[in-house]
């Protein structure tokens, strides 16, 4: 999830926010229905109401829709935007759609559950004939040479005198976001997934592709970008050189520096696979010389599977033979949720738990406050 300041940085990310009102300005008709997913603090919402739609829904999980109403009410639009606070998933607006609007990925369109809820939207959301922005992702990756990044990610071996091995073995299997320039790619880039919207099924992305080295030098991974068409002739792109986005870029370490010529080819395979709310990536290098099948360099095989961190115990409680005991936070969760379902109020469930559990809470003042995430989770 977002916080208030990621919130603000998109907002004033003028390069996104110009192409998406020109998207909409295209794409939106007079009397259209827009649905806007992720409307965080109402952007977009606001820019479809300016391009002629005579309703929008805004669906936005997160608290900032509270920031979205006010910015509806300043700029004369909150008689057309109906706000639904809630996973768009869980939503079931009382209309169809003309037009579907969304910013939900991050760095990468692989992120979280950014291309489920899109599928879903086009399923459910979007009428007959409807548009969706954005229309498409083309991924993209060139190799690259990144001294700095790769000792964030590799330099943890040996710190102060201590072997911390067992760190760097996660680290080189986790890449991270930053802004990489265009001096740095050290290959031709190349496409190696294509999202097309209007029918894409599958949250999995994968791509086989063939990076040529075009500049002899050191490369340490490779960095992986979007290019978008929001709409005909409307395009966003995080390429590296291209005007600097909030979104950044991506950076897939290498275990270690490769020393390449110009001729060299690394041979990419690269997955990504959504596991329960987010995704495991996976990415599998060959490094030809001279391009030669024959001639194999370096082969590496990292995933973002063995960059977390595994304890044991925890992962013992998720056994099918594991039978659990509750701790007291699982006795007051248990109880509270109880209480809730036989209809009590807070302040009725609070003074239940603070009377059950009174070395745990010395008043039910403080008992509500415990159990008001439970009500914002479950009521």
């Amino acid at each position: 999830m977002y916080d208030v300041l990621d919130y603000a940085s998109m907002a004033a990310d003028r390069h996104r926010v110009d192409a998406y009102a020109r998207a909409l300005g295209k794409v939106v008709r007079p009397g259209d229905v827009v649905i806007d997913i992720g409307a965080g603090t109402g952007i977009l919402s606001l820019l479809a109401c300016r391009a002629g739609a005579s309703r929008v829904y805004a669906i936005e999980p997160d608290d900032a829709i509270a920031v979205a109403r006010e910015n509806a009410v300043a700029n004369g639009y909150a008689d057309r935007i109906t706000f639904i606070q809630d996973i768009s998933t869980r939503v079931t607006p009382p209309e169809t759609a003309d037009v579907v609007v969304s910013d939900l990925h991050g760095v990468l369109p692989g992120y979280q559950g950014h291309l489920p809820t899109i599928i879903d939207a086009r399923q459910r959301f979007l009428s007959p004939g409807g548009r969706l922005v954005p229309q498409q992702d083309a991924l993209m990756m060139a190799a690259v040479s990144a001294a700095d990044l790769h000792a964030s990610h590799a330099g943890v071996a040996d710190i102060n005198g201590l072997d911390m091995q067992a760190a760097r073995k996660l680290t080189v299997n986790t890449w991270s976001k930053t802004w990489l320039t265009s001096e740095q790619l050290l290959s031709k880039p190349r496409c190696w997934a294509l999202l097309d919207y209007s029918e894409i099924d599958d949250s999995a992305i994968q791509g086989d592709v063939r990076l040529e080295f075009d500049r002899s030098g050191i490369a340490h991974g490779f960095g992986v970008w979007f290019e978008s068409v929001l709409a005909k002739n409307v395009e966003l792109s995080n390429a590296p050189g291209a005007p600097k986005l909030n979104y950044g870029n991506a950076y897939f370490p290498w275990p270690e520096p490769v020393e390449v010529q110009t001729g060299d080819v690394a041979h990419v395979l690269i997955q990504a696979t959504l596991v329960r709310s987010d995704y495991v990536w996976r990415w599998e290098t060959r490094i030809l010389n001279g391009g030669r099948e024959d001639a194999i360099d370096r082969q590496f095989s990292q995933s973002t599977f063995f960059g977390a961190p595994l304890c044991a115990s925890r992962l013992r409680k998720c056994a099918p033979d594991y039978v659990p005991k509750l701790t007291e936070d699982g006795e007051i969760a248990s109880m509270v949720l109880e209480l809730m379902a036989d209809g009590n109020s807070l302040g009725q469930v609070a003074k239940t738990i603070a009377s059950r559990f009174p070395k745990r809470f010395s008043n039910w003042k403080a008992a509500l406050d415990h159990i008001g995430e439970l009500s914002r989770q479950y009521s």
